[in-house]
């Protein structure tokens, strides 16, 4: 690809289209992955070079569509040609569309890069034969900068570490990922790059990695934080630039250092008090924090409305597995000091999860669905996500699930499949895989429920009763907000899981699960079923 130095060439990084209708495809609408946008910064910062980002999940305003309905990359190429076209492998369930688009770059003669946590052991080589020329192994804006100078100067690709290539026939992969450090030397990322979008929720970013470890996870590793400061450069720059109000801290482990959560809070309530308005910030929290009262009255300070956790199971044996040291009571009394504290909560659960060899658990399919709808009720959660348990690539469950043979075929059930709605392996007994489905849409259907539309229109009715009738209109308002927020979000629920299940029918899933169930009983005891 050695180009002469004065030539401008152009860097497309791709997010890849989920392959179906499921729960993210809302959100996804209105928000973009991070990671490309990064990516994209960075690439944009070196001389010569040109970028952009092409979310195909949040492509809207004129965005080139083939009739599919997807977007048409043959017109991309005749408008603004790209050079190098980077991919997003952070979701297995969009590899099928990466691979894909992929190919197509690569007979267009177009150098292809993909990243992303999918690409480990097997799947860098099923990578690199399914129209990539480049696996970055780490995190990318380190390497991106480094392979794409070799690359424009003509050098080898074997001089930049922490990446995987086909060279002589075999793979050359130079040596583990890179981790970035110091965060503070990166630009912070530019949304501008990101063409045809609709952004009403921006991410933002504070700290990589995850000391908790749990099996069924793929981010590990010792948390890294960047600077308080940054992470207020970054919201205060998009409210300049984009008028954005609606902002989502990604990370895990939101005050995971108390001391720089409480000073970062403490400048977002007088960022926002300097400017005159009010920021809307949702966090992903651990439930213990809801002890720590001088927290949780900064962090409503600062803006922060919504809390994301990750309850995962109410069933005490399920979270002996998954290494998480708490009891559901427990769990329902944190679960309250926080709507006590005037915070929404959102709900992340595992249904159905493996336990270990030598562990049982003897409820029915009934009595685990009676479990999470009594711990949810009891709870008061204001919204949910209910998934099965994904076999990630690269986790501990994934190697737990493997050695015990109980992973059904990928030739069956291939990478597009791996979003969390669809049972992947055999479970445990008494379950069997169609159980796992119907439980998890037992759950989200008794939450998420027509008759919540009716409540919309009451609870638009009774607003000036609720809210002026109360000696504090503040609290008042607080009180009715919430009603008609989970009113509102129930109802859309219903929308989405009715949409779902539609497209679940046009599909062939379920012929599927049968061919994979029946090869699973075939196989070998502990063979392979890659």
């Amino acid at each position: 690809m050695k180009t002469s130095r004065t030539e401008r060439l152009r860097f497309r990084m791709i997010a890849p289209a989920y392959p179906a209708f499921n729960i993210y495809t809302r959100i996804a609408n209105r928000t973009t992955a991070l990671g490309p946008v990064c990516i994209a910064t960075v690439v944009s910062k070196m001389d010569g070079w040109d970028a952009e980002v092409i979310d195909e999940n949040n492509c809207h305003k004129f965005g080139p569509r083939n009739d599919k309905g997807l977007p048409d990359h043959e017109t991309l190429q005749t408008i603004r040609r790209a050079d190098v076209v980077g991919f997003y492998g952070g979701l297995s369930s969009t590899v099928p569309r990466l691979y894909e688009v992929a190919l197509f770059y690569q007979n267009q003669g177009v150098t292809t890069i993909a990243g992303g946590q999918h690409f480990v052991g097997n799947n860098i080589r099923e990578a690199l034969d399914n129209g990539v020329d480049y696996v970055v192994l780490g995190e990318g804006e380190g390497t991106i900068r480094e392979l794409l100078t070799v690359l424009r100067a003509g050098g080898s690709p074997a001089s930049v570490p922490g990446i995987a290539f086909i060279q002589n026939g075999a793979i050359n992969q130079t040596g583990p990922g890179v981790e970035i450090t110091d965060f503070d030397r990166l630009p912070l990322p530019d949304f501008d790059l990101v063409r045809y979008a609709k952004m009403k929720l921006f991410p933002v970013s504070w700290v990589r990695g995850c000391g908790m470890d749990c099996e069924f996870c793929t981010v590990k590793g010792k948390p890294r934080p960047s600077s308080a400061e940054r992470v207020l450069e970054q919201i205060s720059s998009l409210l300049e630039k984009h008028g954005a109000w609606h902002f989502f801290i990604v990370d895990d482990l939101f005050a995971y250092r108390r001391d720089e959560a409480l000073r970062l809070c403490t400048m977002l309530a007088q960022y926002q008090k300097a400017v005159g308005g009010r920021l809307d910030i949702t966090v992903q929290i651990r439930l213990d924090r809801a002890r720590d009262t001088e927290l949780l009255r900064a962090m409503r300070a600062a803006g922060i409305r919504l809390v994301c956790i990750g309850f995962e199971s109410p069933i005490a044996e399920e979270l002996s597995a998954m290494d998480k040291k708490i009891r559901p009571k427990e769990m329902v009394e944190l679960t309250r000091l926080y709507r006590k504290a005037g915070f929404l909560v959102h709900g992340m659960f595992i249904y159905g999860y493996p336990l270990p060899e030598g562990v049982r658990l003897d409820l029915s399919a009934r009595q685990r669905v009676k479990r999470f709808r009594s711990f949810i009720r009891k709870a008061r959660i204001d919204t949910i996500q209910v998934l099965l348990p994904v076999p990630l690539p690269g986790t501990e469950l994934t190697e737990r699930l493997e050695q015990a043979g109980r992973i059904f075929p990928r030739d069956c059930i291939g990478w597009k499949y791996y979003d969390g709605n669809f049972p992947l392996f055999r479970p445990d007994p008494p379950l069997r895989a169609d159980d796992l489905q119907a439980g998890l849409d037992r759950i989200n259907g008794r939450f998420y429920r027509f008759r919540y539309m009716f409540g919309v229109a009451a609870n638009v009715l009774i607003f000036p009763v609720m809210v002026f009738s109360l000696w504090n209109i503040k609290f008042g308002w607080r009180k009715w907000y919430r009603i008609w927020r989970n009113t509102l979000r129930r109802f859309g629920g219903w929308i989405v899981l009715r949409h779902w299940r539609a497209a679940y029918r046009k599909g062939r899933f379920s012929s599927r699960l049968s061919r994979a169930q029946q090869r699973l009983s075939d196989l070998p005891e502990n063979a392979d079923t890659q």
